[in-house]
């Protein structure tokens, strides 16, 4: 493992080169000598410096980051184009499904949008524990006040850094020599007066025991109050897709409404139904329903009547961050450390409201007025409604995150080593608020009249179910505020599901030069590593509850497709657990030195080979090659082989069933049927391929400018994909290809009709994508005061998914996809500006955009007018800084940051499929700003 002497030395050979260094010294004093950094552990390869490393690597200040963007720095590191597809507290938030993983807000971070578990998430060059039975990181657990800049690695390098860092690495690198105590305090509110974060924290390092020793601590607070509702904006316009994109052509429509779905109530009833149609305008009025603009083949309309949803905007967010390192000098030649972190995060969102699809009621009901059930000619009606009230479903996810590091390093001779054993431990405390009983509900939905007269439920009437419930409210459901809130508590229960992973990492490594070749010394690295991760849960709403219909005459299955006692549900984990050794080689070896158009040449090369102990085992290995034409340009490239693991999730996922209807394309039959969630035991992992190739510029003629150009090409064979039996795609693969793997999802009886749909993981699909990352950077003086410009742009055209038979969608250049699949702009650019006014004040503007883009991926789709894309979006962020003259508290300065400058408003968007759930997900493409502009002041301080 290569050391360098200063931050500057590392900056200059990273691609970033001076910019990142220039700004960090605009913000804090130039550090002592005695402050200097001189242990940099190099991302991208284990013998390389950064001058010399064939991997593309962006390094980046935190202060540049947190001026730019004075948020978690989490979030600050997405204004780096490399980054799409990240989720944070914008995100569409889901708890229970497959992205979520129990927290959908959690910061995934996520390389290109191939996916947050196929980059790795590092600190000081190790690896940071998961969060989740997925994978996922959430890296709000970085302590970011000790954070001094963060480098990404843009390339395969699974042979040097492990299994799972197919598309890069993203290493948060700590000042583990701070010496002194730094502060900061701020508070931020939208122009909406909403949206309030507050946010402090502090640091404090000092040397002990006469230099041979050193403390450093962090504690930090965030509390962001979120904004709780997307109608909270006047631009969000509910839009959705209707159409089924062949025979009636999809298209984007706004303000819309499901018809059948009024906050009121709307009644289908048969026969000579004079009342059929209509819907409580009022508590207890029927009113003929008020029609909006209607549309083919959908109940979705724009405007009229028609109830609709109001999800969180922004989720909200209190965390508690507590970190703590100390190392020592053992002996001349070795170093002891150990540092301890723990990160406690709350987060909130709300999802739908309470939604009721065709229920049945008697027409006896308690709540009907006499003159509407005179009109009724059948026994029983059904009724169509979403509630229009303060209860709405939610979710409230608790992370606690304990990691614990501790090791030695030193050298021997000429060698340098490092042995190191990670803890980490992750509890994820899933609350789902106001989660539907169905049980419940079914009892409460059948009022009729009591003893008394006033109505009851007719389940609390039977002597076998009396005493079960007894304190059953009977739910009026005829009006948009009819239901009393005792009804409405009474169906709603908080559930929850708690998740707990560990993982613990023991890995080692050393490094030196053995030998010179006439072109100078050979550096080698040796490495190796064992982790074991283990997994389990618990959860009071499984998918293998049922409600048991006992006196419940309506809206209770007893058999077959069984009602589910809860809405929403989470399946329980036994304990589960995966293991893996890997051992790795590294060198650099200079061939050419000093010759004409050669300044210097050197060829990098790494192997690794990884056993696990439920996939088998691979071997991995990257070659790349860095020319040094002369003292102004480089030209590096990598040819690269990586792989990902299938994830616990993947492999040992408990089974999972929901109800649902889709079309059999077969027989034409359209029944509810159950969807059976499978886990693969027989997963193997996934195989990534890259290619790298670039130059980087500094020409003597224009100093302080630099500029770096990299091509890559990635493809990941034996993919992982989550195939649904009932997808049309999946159905067509079988019925017209007799795919088998297809055909092994459709579950059908002797007579031929589908009995189950099966959804599992399979090694099925190709993903490829290519493109070109261009960054630019000048540092120099204006009339006579300091000026940086950065420039960061990101080109991926496309992002191929390939399956057998099935048309490939390619979402490059696309706002949606399917789960998991986030807004991939093929075009993605940052431009920062940095320039000193006076010597105190500082002014700071970044401009960020991005490309057109269409809305949905797949090529066989229709849309009417071709209408299938919104138009590009930009934003500004300005941040003016002032340094306070004399202070007691060092340097000392005052900023106000204004994110949005000019409130950019996203254009309306959605994906297909959306239809039936307006003002719930997407209505925007999530690179874009929903919250509008924001502004935020603060005090930041370090002495």
């Amino acid at each position: 493992m290569i050391r360098l002497n200063s931050v500057p030395a590392l900056l200059s050979g990273a691609s970033l080169l001076a910019m990142s260094h220039a700004a960090f010294a605009q913000t804090a004093p130039a550090p002592s000598e005695s402050q200097v950094v001189d242990a940099v552990v190099v991302t991208g390869s284990r013998v390389s410096n950064g001058n010399n490393s064939p991997t593309p690597v962006t390094a980046v200040a935190t202060e540049t980051l947190t001026n730019m963007r004075p948020t978690s720095l989490t979030e600050s590191v997405q204004v780096m184009p490399v980054f799409s597809g990240s989720r944070s507290q914008i995100s569409n938030a889901s708890a229970t499904g497959g992205v979520g993983g129990g927290n959908g807000v959690a910061a995934q971070l996520n390389l290109r949008n191939i996916g947050a578990t196929r980059n790795l998430v590092l600190m000081d060059g190790r690896r940071v524990p998961p969060t989740s039975i997925s994978n996922i990181v959430d890296a709000d657990v970085i302590p970011q006040l000790l954070v001094q800049r963060v480098d990404v690695v843009t390339g395969g390098v699974s042979a040097v850094y492990g299994s799972d860092a197919v598309t890069g690495v993203i290493n948060f690198i700590t000042d583990t020599k701070f010496n002194g105590v730094k502060a900061y305090g701020q508070v931020g509110i939208s122009k909406y007066d909403d949206g309030l974060q507050k946010a402090a924290g502090a640091a404090f390092g000092k040397s002990l025991l006469n230099d041979r020793g050193h403390f450093e601590a962090s504690y930090e607070f965030r509390d962001d109050e979120g904004v709780s509702r997307r109608s909270d904006r006047d631009f969000f316009s509910r839009p959705v897709v209707v159409g089924n994109g062949t025979t009636i052509p999809y298209q984007l429509i706004e303000n819309a409404t499901l018809s059948a779905q009024p906050f009121g109530g709307r009644i289908t009833c048969t026969g000579a139904c004079a009342i059929n149609g209509q819907y409580f305008s009022a508590d207890g009025v029927l009113s003929p329903f008020v029609n909006g603009t209607t549309y083919a083949g959908t109940t979705t309309q724009s405007g009229g009547a028609g109830g609709y949803f109001d999800h969180s905007l922004k989720a909200s967010q209190r965390m508690h961050q507590v970190y703590g390192r100390f190392d020592y000098d053992l002996t001349a030649d070795t170093h002891f450390f150990a540092s301890a972190g723990m990160t406690a995060k709350r987060n909130k969102f709300y999802g739908d409201d309470v939604n009721l699809s065709n229920i049945t009621l008697s027409k006896t009901n308690a709540f009907l007025p006499a003159a509407y059930q005179a009109q009724i000619p059948t026994a029983t009606f059904s009724l169509s409604k979403i509630f229009n009230q303060p209860e709405r479903f939610g979710a409230i996810p608790k992370t606690r995150q304990f990691i614990f590091n501790t090791g030695l390093d030193g050298r021997l001779g000429s060698y340098e080593w490092n042995l190191s054993y990670t803890r980490g431990q992750a509890k994820l405390s899933t609350t789902l608020i106001n989660n539907v009983n169905n049980q419940k509900l079914s009892a409460a939905l059948d009022a009729v009249p009591g003893s008394n007269g006033a109505p009851v439920c007719y389940a609390s009437t039977q002597a076998a179910t009396a005493t079960a419930y007894a304190g059953c409210a009977p739910l009026n459901l005829f009006g948009p505020t009819s239901a009393s809130a005792a009804a409405i508590d009474y169906i709603l229960d908080d559930t929850l599901y708690v998740g707990k992973t560990t993982q613990d990492d023991l890995a080692g490594d050393i490094s030196g030069a053995p030998f010179s070749t006439w072109a100078g010394p050979v550096k080698v690295a040796l490495s190796g590593e064992w982790r074991r991760q283990t997994f389990k849960s618990s959860s009071d709403a499984r998918p293998d509850q049922f409600a048991d219909c006992t006196n419940l005459r309506y809206n209770c299955v007893a058999a077959g497709a069984r009602t589910f006692l809860y809405r929403n549900t989470f399946p329980a984990s036994p304990s589960v657990d995966q293991n893996v050794w890997e051992v790795a080689a590294e060198a650099n070896v200079p061939l050419i030195a000093d010759k004409p158009f050669i300044e210097a040449f050197e060829v990098n090369t790494a192997a690794r080979y990884t056993k696990y102990n439920t996939v088998g085992s691979y071997w991995t290995w990257k070659l790349g090659g860095d020319w040094h034409v002369n003292d102004q340009l480089r030209i590096r490239g990598t040819l690269s082989r990586d792989i990902r693991a299938p994830t616990l999730n993947d492999l040992f996922a408990p089974t999972s069933v929901v109800i649902v209807t889709n079309a059999d394309l077969k027989t034409g039959a359209s029944n509810p049927l159950p969807s059976v969630n499978l886990a693969n035991p027989d997963l193997t992992a996934e195989i990534g391929k890259t290619k790298t190739v670039g130059l980087v510029y500094k020409p003597s003629f224009a100093p302080g400018l630099s500029l770096a150009i990299d091509y890559y090409k990635i493809e990941i064979t034996n993919a992982i994909t989550t195939v649904q039996g009932f997808q049309p795609a999946i159905q067509n693969g079988c019925n017209l290809t007799n795919v088998a793997t297809y055909c092994d999802l459709i579950v059908r009886n002797a007579a031929g009709a589908v009995t189950d749909w099966l959804v599992k993981p399979i090694n099925l699909a190709v993903v490829d994508s290519h493109g070109v990352d261009v960054e630019a950077n000048y540092s120099g003086m204006l009339f006579g005061r300091r000026l940086t410009l950065r420039g960061l742009a990101a080109y991926q055209p496309h992002i191929r998914y390939q399956q057998p038979a099935v048309p490939t969608i390619d979402q490059g250049g696309v706002a949606f996809g399917s789960t998991g699949i986030t807004a991939a702009p093929s075009w993605r650019l940052t431009g920062m500006l940095s320039y000193a006014v006076t010597d105190a004040l500082r002014v700071d503007v970044m401009q960020r955009w991005r490309n057109r883009l269409k809305l949905s991926g797949d090529p066989t789709v229709v849309w009417l007018n071709g209408a299938d894309s919104i138009d590009a979006y930009a934003q500004t962020s300005l941040n003016i800084s002032y340094k306070l003259p004399g202070s007691t508290l060092g340097s000392s300065e005052l900023f106000l940051n204004v994110q949005n400058l000019f409130d950019a408003t996203p254009p309306a968007a959605n994906a297909t499929g959306s239809s039936t759930a307006p003002g719930g997900f997407a209505g925007f493409a999530l690179t874009d700003d929903p919250i509008g502009r924001y502004f935020t002041f603060g005090f930041r301080m370090k002495m």
